[in-house]
């Protein structure tokens, strides 16, 4: 057999994995002063190794063909550990099933290759189709909890599209080997983005979650909400779902929100990361958004920022989902460097870069939103008065 199809084909592949992998990032020329976006995703589907996609034997495979394709990554908790920066990512094969991988950069914004293998997660839920969006926590009981959703067909439904969301539990020590929990349980029909907060509460576990009445629409979900837990092992909400984040009208959380990273602890409280939608004439709108609630009581919001914190740039808008930005992943380091990992369209990863002043500057500092046109224009020329007497000094 002539082999030269198959290994010019194989070199090719090859030679274009390690220039991506091996490419520096730069960081971008958009400027706001609250966060760096930088030129190229982190993941993208290109990023993932050849041997999970191609045949390598010859024989099985002369041209060398893709086998087991691959859609899209995105959506990646993300962890620091042991001096490596880990995203544990959605991954989404051709034929549309997600599955968990980890990929690891020694600086954050470059270099990230995948483990030989995706996360094998124990096979626990007989009724699971598919699992996606995992939030990792390093929680003060010593483990690493993933909380992810876990989506499976809703059996009542004639519709063949219909599906059943919870919020599935992992947890680990090593992001290596993986302990399986029942999934959460709480007076909500169907929950998704759920996010452990990463201390106490009370003595208790506590969760941000969005309680919706079926997979798309919130129905009576009034927004991101938080409610605690017993025992991890056992975990039901026993408490109301308070809502501390609410849906509103004619704002970008009109449709829906949801928590994002796990919420970040500061001196002025918990900042918490997470996503908005808003309905246009192409469809739904993701965007990011900034919150805070109170450092002793977290379901308590203290600071609302107005409007969006990262909305789709360029090239970002197109995609499997397209004008979508999406968060369930941040990182924030000993010296105060933030990281905040992003999708776009569903279909690649981003990271943006702040430093922990600043993040807190951004939350406490920006006005909130008036909900009214002429409030929100009486804001703006109050800012615009104060400037122009301060630009005539």
């Amino acid at each position: 057999m002539n082999n030269t199809e198959f290994t010019a084909n194989k070199s090719r592949v090859i030679s274009r994995y390690e220039e991506l992998i091996t490419r520096r990032n730069k960081i971008s020329e958009s400027y706001n002063g609250i966060y760096d976006r930088y030129e190229n995703p982190v993941l993208t589907a290109e990023h993932i190794p050849y041997f999970w996609k191609y045949d390598m034997n010859p024989e099985t495979n002369p041209y060398f063909m893709e086998r087991l394709g691959i859609n899209a990554v995105l959506n990646s908790g993300a962890v620091y550990l042991n001096g490596k920066y880990y995203l544990v990512a959605r991954v989404e094969g051709n034929d549309r099933k997600s599955f968990f991988a980890v990929a690891e950069s020694d600086n954050g914004i470059d270099n990230f290759r995948f483990w030989d293998y995706p996360v094998q997660l124990p096979d626990t839920e007989p009724e699971e189709t598919n699992v996606y969006d995992m939030r990792l926590t390093q929680h003060e009981d010593g483990w690493i909890y993933g909380v992810f959703c876990s989506e499976s067909k809703d059996t009542s439904s004639s519709d063949l599209s219909a599906a059943f969301a919870q919020a599935g539990i992992v947890r680990t020590k090593d992001l290596k080997t993986w302990e399986r929990l029942p999934n959460l349980i709480s007076k909500s029909p169907q929950q998704r983005n759920v996010v452990l907060h990463p201390e106490f509460v009370d003595g208790k576990y506590a969760f941000y979650t969005r309680p919706q009445d079926d997979f798309i629409q919130t129905g009576s979900g009034g927004g991101v909400c938080f409610g605690l837990c017993e025992n991890i092992e056992n975990p039901v909400i026993c408490t109301e779902e308070t809502v501390i984040s609410p849906r509103q009208y004619h704002t970008i959380t009109e449709v829906k929100n949801g928590a994002g990273a796990v919420p970040i602890k500061t001196e002025k409280g918990w900042i918490h990361i997470a996503h908005g939608v808003r309905n246009t004439a192409a469809g739904l709108r993701y965007v990011i958004y900034v919150f805070a609630t109170d450092l002793k009581d977290p379901s308590k919001l203290i600071a609302s920022p107005s409007g969006l914190f990262i909305a789709p740039h360029g090239y970002e808008r197109v995609g499997d989902v397209s004008n979508v930005v999406f968060t369930n992943g941040a990182i924030v380091r000993e010296n105060g460097d933030v990281y905040i990992y992003y999708a776009s369209s569903d279909t690649r990863v981003h990271v943006a870069t702040t430093t922990l002043d600043k993040l807190i500057d951004y939350t406490f500092n920006t006005p909130s939103d008036p909900l009214r046109s002429p409030d929100c224009v009486k804001q703006r020329c109050e800012l615009i008065e104060k400037n122009l007497k301060f630009m005539n000094k």
